[in-house]
């Protein structure tokens, strides 16, 4: 006897073309993303392009689409290319946070209590940071433009919360978020 999942039990498989799933369910290496995507985006140390490649996940800009039409059910993945030294700053969610280097070296770094804590991640690694703690991540590689996928479990991918040095810091910039999490875009302070 063959085991079926209950949740598939009794439901049609459904039929998906090749143009369907090219249309509505990939999304291409070559996708472009948005360098304005987050708070902390205008402060050098975290440069970055975000490119949302399937799910809604974690973004302050509601102009940012993923590239993967369908959607996703419970998860979201983005990549997030950046120069050297550069990636985001410390920030938590209400969700976990699984980060893989696609390309370059990669160091995450959190906060135990006010100390901060850092581990190196090479090629295919992969760390799972758990809910609630304030992290951050950068290119600590050789390569100008490193390639990390960031995925975020959940239906709800929610928001950020950025630590209060980092909305400090933003704010000089011209960035804030409102009360529902969403990019506000000032002209920076003069």
């Amino acid at each position: 006897m063959t085991h079926v999942d209950p949740r598939l039990a009794g439901k049609e498989v459904p039929r998906v073309s090749r143009e369907q799933m090219e249309r509505g369910h990939v999304a291409r290496a070559s996708a472009k993303g948005s360098n304005l995507a987050f708070l902390d985006q205008r402060l050098p140390a975290y440069d970055r392009e975000i490119i949302n490649m399937v799910g809604m996940g974690v973004t302050e800009n509601a102009e940012l689409r993923p590239h993967v039409k369908a959607g996703a059910a419970g998860f979201s993945v983005t990549y997030i290319r950046a120069p050297k030294g550069c990636g985001a700053a410390l920030h938590r969610h209400a969700t976990e946070e699984v980060f893989i280097p696609v390309q370059g070296r990669w160091q995450v770094f959190w906060l135990e209590g006010d100390d901060e804590r850092t581990l190196d991640l090479d090629e295919g690694d992969v760390v799972n940071v758990p809910i609630g703690i304030y992290r951050g991540f950068r290119n600590v590689s050789d390569q100008p433009d490193a390639l990390l996928m960031a995925i975020v479990g959940g239906p709800d991918a929610g928001k950020v919360d950025w630590h209060p040095s980092v909305v400090a810091e933003a704010r000089r910039t011209g960035l804030s978020v409102d009360d529902d999490g969403n990019l506000l875009v000032d002209k920076p302070a003069a």
